[in-house]
Formats: C-alpha cells, structure tokens, sequence
C-alpha cells in the first residue's frame, strides 16, 4: 500500500464505541423488562466504580499514545506507524478492552446482569467489522513489521 495514497485507513465506517453504548442501551431495555441483578448493590457499587474508571484511565493513557507518536486515533483516518511501547505492548486492542472494562463497570452500578454482559455482543461486533479491517490495513501497509508485532503482542491481554 502506498503511503501517498492512504486517505481512508481502515475504511471503518463508525466510531466503535457507539456499538458498546447501543447494546448497553438495549441490555437496559431487557433489563427492565427481565430483572437480573448482579448482587450485593454496596459492594457491586464499589467495585462497577473502580471499573469505570480504570476502563477511562486506560482510554486516556491509549490516546496519550497516539497523540505521542502522532498518528490518528480514529479507526477510518490512516495509521501513520505501530504502536508498540506502553499499554501497547500488552494488548494490540487497548482501547477495545477499556470499552469493555467501562461496559461491565457500568452495568455493576446499574446492578444489572444484562449490561454487565453486552460487552460480549459488542466486542463481537467490534472483532468482526472493526478490528479485522484494521488488521487487514495494517498488515497492508506496514507488511512484516505488523506481522511481527502481532506475533509478539496478544489481541486482548
């Protein structure tokens, strides 16, 4: 792929965390309609807050990193180089985790089973016209280095 020509990226069409925010909005439908709490409110409060934030800590050190090495976080604008180092050289997908890691935090203080796991169908989502695309369009573009990051550095954790 030739760098001058790269204006699309991944050629994703929408900003990945409306996917998560709609099915979380669809498991707080369901949860209205069939009940499942999670359990003890008190302790789940504590603990759904605890993933909030670490799921929005994670975010802001990932877009730090992309403001670092000054390429775009957006999935549809072109990727100018790998990101390797920091949270990066954990999980090919930080953002994509934090996502879920804010999902289960929200449903544990909305006390609900149903928001807690919409994560999944997001995620499923996510995987199959997301991060595929992105795969594809990293692998194009920068050939045996990607391949050589994905080697050494999971999807996930």
């Amino acid at each position: 792929m030739s760098f001058e020509k790269d204006k699309k990226g991944a050629s994703v069409k929408f900003p990945p965390p409306i996917v998560f925010i709609l099915f979380m909005l669809i498991a707080y439908v369901i949860h209205y309609m069939v009940t499942i709490e999670v359990g003890n409110m008190s302790l789940i409060l504590y603990l759904g807050s605890f993933f909030v934030m670490l799921g929005f800590a994670v975010l802001l050190v990932a877009s730090i990193s992309f403001k670092r090495h000054q390429t775009s976080i957006k999935p549809w604008k072109p990727t100018t180089q790998i990101i390797s180092s920091g949270l990066f050289s954990y999980s090919r997908n930080p953002i994509y985790l934090s996502f879920c890691i804010v999902t289960i935090g929200v449903g544990l203080i909305l006390n609900s089973l149903w928001v807690t796991l919409s994560f999944i169908p997001s995620i499923i989502v996510i995987f199959y016209n997301v991060i595929q695309k992105e795969e594809k369009y990293l692998e194009n573009k920068f050939g045996q280095d990607y391949l050589l990051y994905k080697e050494k550095v999971r999807r996930w954790l």
